[in-house]
């Protein structure tokens, strides 16, 4: 595991050689079905030995239309997080949009994550750098993992180091996504953790209907490539029926295929580690 990821506050599982999963539902739904996929998810964690970060948004700012599902309210969803913090002692990570949602997420979160659609917003970086909480940058769809570099150091230069970022591919003509693997090691050069978010980089945004589509056949595939060329972690959005979530269910897996899915990319692992060592 990335020595740097081991300082995450309540991981787990971090003298491991595996690597950090961040997995949950797109957005918070409800208590109940949190709760469900948060226990479901620590168990597989325990399982595997994995590095395990709870995911989900407590509002959806990025929408294609203007009566596409948001959230159940702020405050509601950000406590619901909280409680999955407190009941499976496991560390949370939820996005923010402008600068002034930094210091009210940070106090019930462990990391803050920036949308790829606003990793160039120098006012948010700085106001998610402030609060000292570890910040989790998506790679923007329209970047270069090099050019990744200048997100980075805005939240350096504000005083924060606890940084990873994601890559979630790039865009490819108006409807698809592609993934660049190299943007893996060329991000890693910054000397940060470098996350892939295997379901978003296989959304198919854009689409007539106003509802994204996606390509979660393909999730295994860059799993297993990511691991393969050394990605530090994996994100992945799962649901128990992801034909009826409330957000990006076109290209989820369902809970029901992480068990498998996680079982084939730890032996990856376990393989290239063996090359290394």
């Amino acid at each position: 595991m990335n020595r740097n990821l081991k300082d995450i506050p309540g991981i787990k599982y971090g003298e491991t050689d595996n690597f950090l999963l961040i997995a949950g539902p797109c957005v918070v739904e409800g208590e109940e079905i949190v709760f469900q996929i948060a226990e479901h998810l620590l168990k597989l964690s325990e399982k595997y030995r994995l590095p395990y970060v709870f995911k989900a948004s407590y509002r959806k700012a990025n929408r294609s239309k203007i009566d596409s599902f948001a959230g159940i309210g702020d405050e509601k969803a950000l406590r619901i997080l909280a409680e999955v913090k407190k009941r499976f002692s496991i560390p949370v990570i939820t996005d923010i949009h402008n600068p002034d949602e930094a210091a009210v997420a940070a106090q019930y979160v462990d990391i803050l994550q920036i949308p790829a659609f606003l990793c160039r917003q120098t006012d948010l970086l700085v106001a998610a750098a402030k609060t000292g909480k570890w910040i989790n940058i998506k790679k923007g769809q329209f970047l270069s993992g090099a050019s990744m570099k200048y997100a980075i150091d805005k939240v350096r230069d504000s005083g924060n180091e606890k940084i990873m970022v994601t890559d979630r591919g790039n865009m490819f003509g108006y409807q698809d996504i592609v993934v660049d693997f190299r943007n893996i090691p060329a991000m890693q050069k910054s000397d940060v953790p470098v996350i892939m978010d295997i379901t978003h980089s296989l959304q198919q945004p854009n689409q007539e209907a106003g509802v994204s589509g996606g390509n979660p056949e393909m999730i295994e595939t860059i799993g297993k490539a990511a691991i393969s060329v050394g990605a530090d972690g994996i994100f992945i959005e799962t649901h128990p029926d992801p034909a009826n979530a409330k957000s990006d269910g076109a290209n989820m897996l369902n809970l029901s295929g992480m068990d498998a899915l996680l079982n084939k990319l730890v032996a990856i692992r376990k393989t290239i580690n063996s090359f290394n060592n």
